[in-house]
């Protein structure tokens, strides 16, 4: 279960699932980006008094989902509740955030959202209810025009073949559509109980395949968890707590100059991202200029300007 802290204060094959396979692939194009600047808290998001984190953008950039601690649903032993801000443009500062209803948060933790285009929402919950896989699943939902957010799909289970979800807990979806398939990324307990990275392909019906690890991304002994993949299935942010970081969990990025190459070495993002406190869940912007993260209880962002190429 994902927990975020500020110190001393039914079936698969179904319309939502299908319209997943009906979205284009992204093209894949050169790119390059300045250095990221110095983070900065993201204005009038966090709060004062509660702990946010797992922030990501919708892929317009006019909304910010994130998981808090405030006023959760299932009072006490709720850890956290799904919340968004929004704003008329990439330009402007997120209004104030609004808590989603159920069926989306559910008395139990619910976290780790992941916008997609179609107002398709994946997110990881640690409801109890059949079918349930473990500690964490994924699930996908969809804000419908008139009957409003519906009933959660579970992704299925990794156990029986069904899914990607593991009785460990899963961190982080992150879907992008390549020349090889859709492919979700996520977390997953690994070698040794410690949380490695994972992708699972699409199958032709819509579901998801148990996920493989992404090795060269990989640090056996470590935790490697959270990931985010660019819309163009280039660049993936994680966080680590592997040795030679700023603190107990650094952000991590790892590219590729396809979607059909491997994944390069990660390199640490550096003192303008990490800190001695640690990071948390970092996530791209659609259009790969904001770096949005947790860091003690707060939503953070870091930008960068794009030089040449597509994206």
């Amino acid at each position: 279960m994902f927990h975020i802290s500020r110190p001393n204060r039914r079936s698969l094959l179904s319309p939502m699932m299908l319209g997943l396979m009906l979205v284009a692939p992204q093209l894949v194009g050169a790119h390059q980006f300045t250095a990221w600047s110095v983070a900065q808290p993201e204005p009038g998001v966090s709060s004062p008094t509660a702990a946010d984190g797992c922030p990501i953008e919708s892929p317009n950039g006019l909304r910010l989902f994130f998981a808090s601690n405030r006023n959760p649903i299932g009072g006490a032993s709720d850890t956290n509740d799904i919340w968004v801000a929004e704003r008329s443009s990439v330009e402007d500062v997120f209004d104030t955030p609004v808590q989603l209803p159920a069926p989306v948060n559910s008395t139990a933790a619910d976290f780790c959202p992941t916008p997609l285009n179609g107002k398709r929402l994946l997110f990881v919950s640690a409801r109890a209810i059949p079918g349930a896989c473990g500690a964490g699943d994924i699930y996908i939902t969809r804000d419908h025009p008139v009957r409003g957010w519906e009933t959660p799909t579970n992704l299925g289970c990794s156990a029986t073949g069904a899914g990607p979800n593991s009785a460990g807990g899963e961190f982080s979806p992150s879907l992008v559509e390549t020349a090889q398939g859709t492919l979700l990324y996520f977390s997953s307990p690994g070698q040794g109980g410690l949380q490695d990275i994972y992708v699972s392909l699409q199958r032709p019906d819509g579901s998801f395949a148990p996920g493989t690890p992404v090795s060269e991304v990989n640090l056996a002994g470590f935790h490697d968890q959270m990931p985010n993949v660019s819309r163009d299935g280039l660049e993936m942010a994680f966080v680590s707590d592997r040795t030679g970081g700023a603190g107990s969990f650094d952000v991590y990025v790892s590219t590729r100059p396809t979607t059909a190459d491997p994944w390069s070495a990660p390199v640490n993002l550096g003192p303008a991202v990490n800190t001695a406190a640690g990071e948390s869940r970092p996530s791209l912007s659609g259009d790969g200029h904001r770096l949005h993260f947790g860091r003690l209880g707060d939503i953070w962002v870091s930008t960068r300007v794009q030089m040449i190429g597509p994206r």
